[in-house]
């Protein structure tokens, strides 16, 4: 799978897509919830650090991370 530039990427959650990937060796999921604001859901804990099972993430974080992203997976959500 091609890797797209963070405003492609963006795009894809506006269009209603969700994203799973995985990011400091947990997996995650993250959606589109209003403007400017994403809900990023634990899926898979892979680290002994605990991360917050549910969070609310704003475009600017999620701008933060996007490099740092691995194996993203796009599902549309019917």
């Amino acid at each position: 799978m091609q890797d797209h530039t963070f405003e492609e990427f963006e795009e894809i959650l506006d269009k209603g897509y969700q994203v799973y990937f995985t990011y400091l060796e947990n997996r995650y999921l993250v959606f589109k919830t209003t403007e400017n604001c994403y809900t990023k859901k634990l899926i898979y804990q892979g680290s002994k650090n605990p991360p917050a099972k549910l969070a609310m993430i704003t475009k600017k974080y999620l701008n933060e991370i996007y490099n740092f992203m691995e194996e993203k997976e796009y599902k549309y959500d019917t």
